[in-house]
């Protein structure tokens, strides 16, 4: 069967399967979706137990199976824990997309040790052996997509940020080493570094979200998430949504202390 571009990574339906982390709202519960509406079969993960209902729904909605695991991924051998339970149960993973994760704005010296140890733990401890383990089998078998989920904080180390910023580095550099060592395996690794989100990972009211998506400020899930697949499919190491972030990294890697701190102050509202 021949797909064209706007169905790039369709499957003839219910035939491969994708496993998605932190999948039950966001930008996740938007990968499960558009993955389901290519055809894909869904393991879908997350902490919280909405997962269930979700994955029902989307199993309705576009007539593939979805099955649900309610599961805390920041957690030290979460990673092998989930490997050994879906190779146990004989699923075969086609897709994998690493997206679960923790956002913090907080200075680190008012941030609870647990949640630094959280935030490293699932940003990249978790994240590593989800490649090295479902890698494995997707390079024995010769073909396979992983996806990342970086950040553009990456060049935004700014206060409040610290933790969350470099843990989210560390994710963009691992891809870009990973996957060229897959190279020519059949295997792609993609990590996608989009700005702000229009979720309620950042504690905003719901009309700033949609003041943001409004102006470009920020991005809607379903749009970064349909960039990430086509990063993926496509095979792209890294991809930055959306060509102004692009245009203003310099600024942001560069941007002086003292215009940091006014910033910062007026931030603090946010800080969780």
């Amino acid at each position: 069967m021949c797909w064209g571009k706007k169905n790039r990574g369709a499957v003839p339906r219910g035939k491969a399967w994708a496993l998605v982390t932190g999948s039950a709202t966001g930008i996740g519960r938007q990968y499960a979706e558009q993955l389901a509406a290519l055809g894909y079969n869904l393991y879908m993960v997350d902490i919280n137990p909405a997962i269930e209902s979700e994955a029902q729904i989307i199993s309705h909605a576009h007539s593939v199976k979805c099955v649900a695991e309610v599961a805390n991924l920041a957690t030290e051998g979460a990673a092998r824990m989930l490997h050994d339970k879906t190779v146990a149960e004989g699923y075969l993973f086609d897709v994998v997309i690493n997206n679960a994760g923790i956002f913090s704005f907080c200075d680190v010296l008012t941030t609870p040790p647990e949640r630094l140890e959280q935030i490293i733990l699932l940003h990249d401890l978790t994240l590593t052996m989800m490649c090295r383990l479902y890698g494995e089998d997707m390079r024995r078998r010769g073909k396979g997509r992983i996806l990342n989920m970086s950040s553009y904080s990456i060049w935004m180390p700014f206060p409040g940020l610290a933790t969350y910023s470099a843990s989210k580095a560390y994710v963009k550099s691992f891809t870009q080493a990973f996957a060229k060592e897959l190279h020519k395996s059949g295997v792609t690794v993609t990590a996608i570094c989009p700005a702000g989100i229009a979720t309620d990972l950042y504690g905003l009211s719901k009309g700033l979200q949609r003041f943001g998506v409004k102006w470009g400020i920020l991005m809607s899930p379903k749009s970064c998430a349909r960039r990430g697949l086509k990063a993926m499919f496509k095979g792209r190491r890294v991809v930055v949504p959306d060509w102004w972030f692009r245009i203003l990294i310099p600024i942001c890697k560069y941007l002086p202390d003292f215009l940091i701190r006014p910033l910062r102050n007026f931030t603090m509202r946010w800080q969780k």
